[in-house]
This record gives structure tokens, sequence and C-alpha cells, in this order.
């Protein structure tokens, strides 16, 4: 038996080769792999030997050569195959241990060149991944170190890898060459900055199998989408947790809604995340301050929800969280004694990013991508990056905003993006006091988010995410107390609605673009 060793990750291939050695099997090896090998006492047999040339071009061609994949590709079952392999001396691969360049790695290095990149494209390796894994009815491709000892074990046991065992590896070795082809895809992606190419591969790892989705009866896992650019963007899956049960599908949905919230904010900011969704949000000079504002808005709904900080969690913001019953909180870290404190709450699961968190990070093009499944596909498109900046602030009433009001309707606007369409959103200065969304109609989502506010509404600045389409809308902002209103505008009823305000002494601006949460 003959096995064909070549990685790029050395793990544990010592112990492997010297396992299979001492059960009679041949090891053939490339380069640097050979010199771990000898190095660790096992007898090699170099590649050259086989192909009778010597790598060349800088070990940019070492395996492609008739001699190696003759000897994978020949059917066994196939009398013709062997006898050309014999008439040629040739002798069979039955196994190849091959994983490939680190080329992610090498492409997320701030400031790598492009020569470096390119010189960490695999061709020979995927090339003998793939010859195996096609032939897998009599070739056993191995590329994870993790499966070192069942090969181990297998070959101890039955003197070669099951079938059903070499089918396996097969499929997960195609999936791992069109993961490697596709991180590469998208680094060339990026350098032609083609957003939406003709062919969009998306390179996905399982990091873990989950207790289980939306709901119990529903089977689920989350994959990291492998980004070939450098980020220094805070994200859930790069997250630590520090405390509590390991995440479920619907936690890491809460979370990631309340880091994208609070990543909005240069300044202090807390959110309270119930189902995607905020029931509280603020940014203050603390962020002991933010949370209490945050819990404010509607400290009912907050109940079992999740908390996200875009601050270390300080001993201040710990004790105003302990008394009071939360699924999870996220935040970029957590002080030593608030993690004391906090972690006596057995059910409550603490997540550091480890990362500032804010609008300055670093976003890759895998962040800037959203993907949402349709039948029979995918929807892609950038993530609403929108925020204050690309606001239009055209007063279209006779009366303008107050300071106080223009403070107020600029952080609804900022959070009327997060709330289901049809979004209402209503803010006191830079907290949120109430909102309204996934209604059928708009009217309701204005009703609904100032019975939420109720007193507070009075003086509160209101954001729509879309235009109002009729002037019912102002009437039940002005009923609640409402005195300055934030919208895209575009409606063929806006001159009525724009009426309507002015009737109401209500200061009214529009954006001059949409932000809805479909």
């Amino acid at each position: 038996m003959r096995a064909l060793l070549s990685v790029e990750d050395k793990t544990n291939i010592v112990d492997l080769a010297l396992e299979m050695v001492d059960m009679g099997w041949e090891i053939v090896s490339t380069g640097g792999t050979a010199d771990t090998l000898r190095r660790g006492g096992v007898t090699v047999i170099d590649i050259q030997t086989i192909t009778g040339y010597p790598e060349m071009l800088d070990g940019r061609v070492k395996t492609l050569h008739p001699a190696v994949h003759g000897a994978l590709l020949a059917r066994r079952d196939i009398p013709e195959h062997m006898a050309q392999l014999q008439s040629s001396g040739i002798i069979p691969i039955d196994m190849i241990v091959c994983n490939l360049y680190n080329f992610a790695d090498t492409a997320q290095q701030n400031g790598a060149a492009l020569s470096d990149a390119i010189e960490k494209i695999d061709i020979g390796g995927v090339t003998l991944i793939r010859a195996a894994a096609k032939n897998f009815q009599s070739v056993a491709v191995v590329f994870n170190p993790e499966d070192y000892a069942r090969v181990i074990d297998e070959l101890r046991a039955n003197g070669a890898l099951a079938l059903e065992t070499r089918q396996q590896f097969a499929a997960a070795a195609f999936a791992y060459t069109a993961n490697y082809d596709a991180l590469i895809a998208a680094y060339f992606h990026t350098l032609a900055k083609e957003s939406f190419p003709q062919q969009f591969a998306v390179p996905l790892e399982k990091v873990e199998q989950l207790r289980y989705g939306e709901n119990p009866h529903q089977p689920a896992a989350i994959y990291r989408w492998v980004s070939p650019e450098p980020a220094h963007t805070s994200t859930i899956l790069d997250a630590e947790i520090l405390h509590g049960k390991k995440l479920g599908y619907n936690n890491y949905i809460d979370l990631d809604a309340a880091l994208h919230i609070v990543s909005e904010f240069a300044q202090p900011a807390a959110t309270i995340i119930k189902h995607a969704g905020p029931c509280g949000a603020a940014a203050a000079q603390t962020i002991d301050q933010a949370f209490r504002e945050a819990l404010a808005c509607d400290p009912v709904s907050a109940f079992g929800g999740i908390i996200g900080l875009n601050r270390v969690v300080d001993m201040a913001t710990a004790e105003a969280i302990r008394e009071l019953h939360f699924d999870a909180i996220i935040a970029p870290d957590f002080a030593e004694d608030a993690l004391n404190l906090l972690e006596r709450k057995k059910n409550l699961i603490l997540v550091a990013t480890r990362k500032p968190i804010g609008p300055t990070a670093i976003r890759s093009t895998t962040e800037i991508m959203e993907l949402r499944k349709v039948s029979g596909g995918f929807l892609a498109q950038q993530i609403n990056l929108y925020g204050l900046d690309e606001m239009k602030r055209n007063v279209v009433t006779s009366r303008e905003p107050t300071p106080e009001e223009w403070q107020s309707l600029q952080f609804a606007w900022l959070m009327v993006k997060f709330v289901k369409s049809n979004a209402i959103t209503l803010a006191q200065g830079s907290s949120l006091v109430g909102l309204g969304g996934g209604q059928p109609n708009r009217v309701d989502s204005v009703r609904i988010a100032a019975q939420r506010a109720g007193e507070r509404a009075k003086g509160a600045g209101l954001a729509s995410d879309a235009f109002f389409p009729f002037a019912d809308n102002i009437d039940e902002a002005a009923k609640a107390g409402v005195t300055a209103i934030i919208q895209p505008g575009g409606s063929i009823r806006d001159a009525e609605v724009i009426e309507a305000a002015n009737s109401h002494h209500i200061a009214m601006v529009f954006t001059g673009y949409r932000n809805f949460r479909h």
C-alpha cells in the first residue's frame, strides 16, 4: 500500500506516518513535508523519485505528473487501466493526505501584496485532492488532521478504510476545495470591485451544530463566512462566551441585531433586543446611563431580552442589570468585578467581542453583504449603511425643528432602520421612548409607538422609515404630543401631509431616502 503525504498544516503528520509505516505502508512525500517526516524518523520516498523530475518553478510544480495522477485515477476494476499503469511502471497510490496553502491568512494581512497572495493559491494540492476524491472507490483522501485518529483506527482494525468512510471523506474533500476556490474568487472579485459578480460562490465553514433552530423541532447549525479581506469589525462569530450556555439559533439572531445597533454610535450606547428588534435604545455620557435609559423605553418587554453595549461593562452597569432577567449581554468586554457579579446569574450568557464596537470599525465585503433565502435561491444586497451623514435635512414645514428636536429626530432616524416595516420610532434626545412596526398599515404603527411612549410622546421626535401616504398619520402623532417628524418624503400626498403638520405646528423634515427593514 502506498500513500502520498503533502501538507501545509503539519499537525500530527509525523504520528500518522509512523503509524502507517508500522502497518506496512510506503510513504511518498514532497518538499517540506518530506523534511518534516524524515526529522520525525519516517522513511520517505521523494516525489521526484516517482516523477523523474525535480520540483520546479520555486515549488509551483511538484506532483503534476502522469506518474502521480495516473496512480490516483486508474480504476482498479478496469483491467486496461491497471495494464497501462504496469506498462508505464507506475505503482498505484491508495491514499492522499493533503491540505492546502493557507490563502486566507496571507490575503487577510493588512497591506499584503497581490504577488504574495497569488503564491498562496494552491494548484497541485487541489488537483491531488480532487483526483483522489473522484476515485474514492479505490483511493482515500484525507485533508483534516482531526481525521487522522479515525484513519489510524480503521487501518488497524481492517487494513483499509471502509468504502463508506472513503465516500464521506470524498464529499468533505470536494467541499473543501470548493470553499478554497470560492475564497480565492472572492479575493479577485474584491480587487475588481465587483459587488455582485455573475457567479457568486460563498466560502462557508461550519462553526458548530446548534441545539435547535427557531423551534426545538428544527435542526440547525451556524457557519462562518470566510473572508479574504482584513477586517476589524466586531462580529458575533468572533466573540467569546465568557459565561453561560452555548448560544442557540435565536440567541445568535438577537445578539447580532444588538451588535448592529450599538455599532451605529461613537458615544456610549445600549440597546435591548426582543425578537430581533429593539424594545429600547439610548446613547449617553456613560454606559450605565445609556443602559438605564434604554430600559426605560419599555421595561415590560425588556424581560428576557438581549442587551447590547458598545463599552466595557463596568460595575455600575452590572449593578443596574443584575436585579433584572435577561438572556444575554454582548459588549466589547467586562471589567473583572462586573464579570464576577454577573456570573452569579447562572442563566445569563455573557459575550465579549474583544474588539471595539462602533461606527469607525473597518467592514469587510462579507460584513457588508446580506443574503436572504427565497424559494430556489438567494437575494443579495448591501446592508443598510446609510446614517446621519447621508441624510438630507430638507425642512418642509413653516416651523424648523428646535436644537432639542433635531437631536431627537436624528436619534429616531438612526433607530428606525432596525425596526420592522412599517416602522415608527419616537425619541426624546438620545433615547428611544416608543416604537411600532411590522403592521400592515403605517397609522397603526404610529398608534402603537405613541401608546408605548405614553406621556414621553409629548415633545418627542418621530421617525418613519417610509413616506406617510395619508395625513391621518400626522393627526395621530399630534394627538400623542409629537412635535417634530422626520421621514423620507416622496408621497403623491406630500402636500396634504405637510399641510397637516403645519396645522398642528409640527416641524417636519424630509431625508430623501427610505429606511425599510422588510
